[in-house]
C-alpha cells in the first residue's frame, strides 16, 4: 500500500488483548448496547441500511479494562504520529463495530464535508481465525494505484488518511468485529 496514504500493521497488540476486546464487543452486543449505525451527522443523520449495516457503540474511558488499554495504545500512536508527521492530532474517538453476516458499508471517506477534524483513521480487527473465504475485506481505493483489499484478521491494524482514502467494507459470510476510530485535530471553529 502507498506509504503516503496509509499502513497495514500485522499485530500491533497482544493476541490476549485482541481476544478481550472481541469478548467485550460481543458482551455489549448481547446486552443490547450496540445500535444500528447511521450516516451523516446532526439533523441529516439517519440509518440507511442500503449504505451501511453495522451496529456500533462508542468507547469512553472507564468502561472496561481492555478498552482502556486499547485507548492508551491509541494515545501512544497519536503521540508518535505527531512526533513523526507533525499532524497536530489532539484526540481520538472510536467505536466497536459489529457487522452481521452479509452486512456492508458502501464506498465513503471518513471525513465529513463540513468538518475537517478527522485526520487519520485507525481500524483494528477483532476476528479470530479469519479466512479469505469469509470475505469482509476493507477495500481501499488508492488514487492511481487501484484498489487494495485488507482481510479483517484479528489483531491487524490499518491506519490511513481519513479524507484521502475512499474505502468500503465488503460483505462477509460470518460476523465481523472491529474497533474503528479517528485521530482528530482541532477544528477551524472560531474561539
Amino acid at each position: 500500500m502507498s506509504e503516503t496514504l496509509g499502513h497495514v500493521h500485522r499485530n500491533p497488540q497482544s493476541e490476549a488483548l485482541t481476544l478481550e476486546l472481541a469478548a467485550e464487543c460481543r458482551k455489549r452486543a448481547a446486552e443490547g448496547e450496540l445500535a444500528p449505525a447511521a450516516v451523516g451527522r446532526g439533523p441529516a443523520q439517519e440509518i440507511r441500511e442500503g449504505i451501511r449495516g453495522d451496529h456500533i457503540q462508542w468507547l469512553e474511558p472507564g468502561q472496561a479494562e481492555a478498552s482502556d488499554t486499547y485507548l492508551g495504545l491509541m494515545d501512544s500512536l497519536r503521540e508518535a504520529l505527531n512526533r513523526g508527521l507533525f499532524l497536530g492530532l489532539e484526540d481520538f474517538e472510536c467505536h466497536f463495530a459489529m457487522y452481521p453476516p452479509g452486512a456492508f458499508y458502501k464506498r465513503h471517506v471518513d471525513r465529513f464535508r463540513d468538518d475537517d477534524r478527522r485526520m487519520v483513521s485507525a481500524v483494528i480487527y477483532l476476528n479470530e481465525q479469519w479466512l479469505p473465504e469469509h470475505g469482509g475485506q476493507l477495500r481501499m481505493y488508492l488514487n492511481d494505484q487501484g484498489q487494495y483489499d485488507v482481510l479483517p484478521v484479528g489483531g491487524r491494524l490499518v491506519v490511513f488518511l481519513s479524507g484521502e482514502v475512499p474505502h468500503e467494507v465488503l460483505p462477509a459470510t460470518r460476523e465481523r468485529l472491529s474497533l474503528t476510530g479517528w485521530f482528530r485535530r482541532r477544528g477551524n471553529e472560531p474561539f
